[in-house]
């Protein structure tokens, strides 16, 4: 446990400085995770792509943001089989944020985790057919 706090802190510090009034790119990179793994995760919940587009307009990250986040997700998640893998910075975070969200997931179990995720990413998620 405490290897995996340390390695996290690790990761975290050896990321680029980003801009004092722009969030990091690697909250961005938990929200969508978090995202994916709900519509997966939580019984009937679905996201729309656009919103995740829209977030990063409006945490002023670089236009393609989205879709290189969705590629590493998809690559590390299915082992290389889909998706594509991205800078080494970017699956980097993606690494952290998967493991800071299994361990929620842990904490939690999954249904209280799926419910804090409605709070969390309001705007990211919704109901399906909602």
């Amino acid at each position: 446990m405490r290897t995996g706090f340390l390695m996290t802190g690790l990761l975290l510090l050896a990321a680029p400085a980003q801009a004092a009034d722009a969030p990091p790119r690697s909250t961005y990179v938990t929200m969508v995770l978090q995202a994916f793994a709900a519509k997966v995760e939580c019984p009937g919940t679905d996201l729309v792509y656009q919103d995740l587009v829209q977030k990063a307009q409006q945490m002023h990250l670089p236009d393609g943001t989205t879709e290189k986040v969705r590629k590493a997700i998809a690559w590390m998640h299915t082992g290389g089989k889909m998706g594509e893998k991205q800078d080494d910075d970017l699956m980097a975070e993606v690494a952290v944020a998967t493991q800071a969200t299994d361990m929620d997931q842990r904490r939690l179990g999954m249904p209280g985790w799926c419910e804090v995720q409605k709070t969390n990413l309001a705007g990211l998620i919704r109901s399906k057919g909602g």
